[in-house]
């Protein structure tokens, strides 16, 4: 019978690492990764391609006049009206930012700063409530102010979120007023 220290001893101990195929996996899932994020770009790309035909959102006028609301917080896209999964990415309407909105008599101004800004003419203005949540992002019940606009044909929510949430209802009430107001004057 042989003793056990003489079988714990070997002349040469097995490789602890593979230190080849542990590189060859890291390279692999980088490349996989890299693939991943590239096709997702391409995505959104190919998205803004088939909105193309989307016209731009107008820039602000000189003179817009007093302000009615002002808000700070974030804006967090716009999507084809009632369908909150369909992102519009056309004319840079996709990208999240912060956002500082202004309500006038003229419409609603909405400046981005690091993305562009748009102009919805109160003309343009549909309505606005209240909601959950808008592709890719989804609030508490009420959390988000969704304003929905005319852009050439197309019927668009955008989403906004305040830096107080206690204004989102001021800003509904006041946006659907001033929508009546002006369907009235027609």
């Amino acid at each position: 019978m042989t003793p056990v220290i003489l079988l714990a001893e070997a002349k040469k101990s097995a490789a602890v690492t593979d230190w080849p195929a542990r590189i060859g996996w890291l390279v692999g899932l980088v490349l996989f990764i890299a693939l991943v994020y590239w096709l997702m770009r391409e995505g959104w790309k190919w998205r803004g391609t088939l909105q193309s035909d989307l016209p731009a959102p107008s820039s602000a006028p000189e003179e817009t006049g007093p302000a009615k609301l002002e808000l700070s917080g974030r804006y967090h896209g716009s999507t084809t009206a009632g369908q909150w999964l369909d992102r519009i990415v056309a004319h840079g309407l996709g990208t999240r930012s912060r956002a500082e909105l202004t309500l006038t008599d003229a419409g609603l101004e909405v400046e981005r700063p690091g993305a562009s800004d748009f102009f919805v003419p109160t003309a343009a203005l549909r309505g606005a409530r209240l909601d959950k949540g808008i592709a890719g992002k989804v609030l508490a019940e009420g959390g988000l102010l969704v304003v929905t606009w005319a852009l050439g044909d197309k019927l668009i929510d955008s989403g906004f979120r305040s830096d107080h949430a206690a204004e989102h209802t001021e800003w509904v009430d006041t946006l659907n007023q001033m929508i009546n107001d002006t369907e009235g004057a027609r």
